[in-house]
């Protein structure tokens, strides 16, 4: 799409850890005339936000970076508020990572598989305002909706996935090690799990973690 004289060039910054997809995804991006990219990993997101003060953010669904755009992260409102929007690349078999982008309050959402004009489409929706959603990813949707463990459960999880021991994420969350206990108990009979180490497995399969 060529750009009409005087018509302002929609800024893309494409968020994303590794060096390599950063450049693939500049490199396509940047091939719409009517596109001025940047790109940034998310130890430098921040500056990266900043100095392109782009009117979309494109990033992996699937990457931690995403909790810090959740209401209460680092980025909070940073990249879902007047004039600017996140589209993100997710992958149908993992239903949970579509939950926390929806939380990071994302308005485009399109299938990793997806053809590249795809992208392309949702990136421009976003930058009018609207939403764009992958039919691909339809289904996921509803599995997201399921997701059965409360916030307070996935936290617990999610400390206990680095390998923390129950007196250490006692202390973290500032809970008593029998709370922690009874938590974790609860995240082993909601997932159906063996145990603690299995319902890890089983959160992260599905994207929850």
């Amino acid at each position: 799409m060529t750009r009409t004289p005087g018509e302002a060039a929609i800024r893309v910054l494409v968020l994303h850890e590794s060096n390599l997809m950063r450049s693939a995804l500049s490199s396509l991006l940047g091939e719409e005339h009517d596109f001025d990219v940047a790109s940034a990993s998310w130890n430098d997101s921040e500056r990266g936000l900043s100095s392109a003060e782009p009117r979309v953010c494109l990033a992996d669904a699937g990457s931690p970076g995403v909790d810090r755009l959740t209401p209460g992260g680092s980025l909070s409102g940073r990249v879902s508020g007047p004039g600017s929007g996140l589209v993100v690349l997710a992958h149908p078999d993992r239903p949970g990572v579509l939950r926390r982008a929806f939380a990071a309050r994302a308005q485009g959402y399109v299938n990793e598989d997806a053809i590249p004009q795809r992208l392309v489409d949702a990136i421009r929706k976003v930058s009018r305002g609207e939403r764009f959603v992958d039919e691909s990813l339809a289904f996921s949707f509803l599995e997201a909706a399921e997701m059965p463990l409360t916030p307070r459960e996935l936290s617990v999880l999610k400390i206990a996935a680095t390998g923390e021991s129950i007196a250490g994420t006692a202390t973290r969350l500032h809970l008593s090690q029998g709370t922690v206990r009874n938590y974790v108990a609860a995240v082993v009979r909601k997932t159906g799990a063996r145990n603690k180490i299995d319902a890890i497995r089983i959160a992260q399969a599905a994207g929850w973690l």
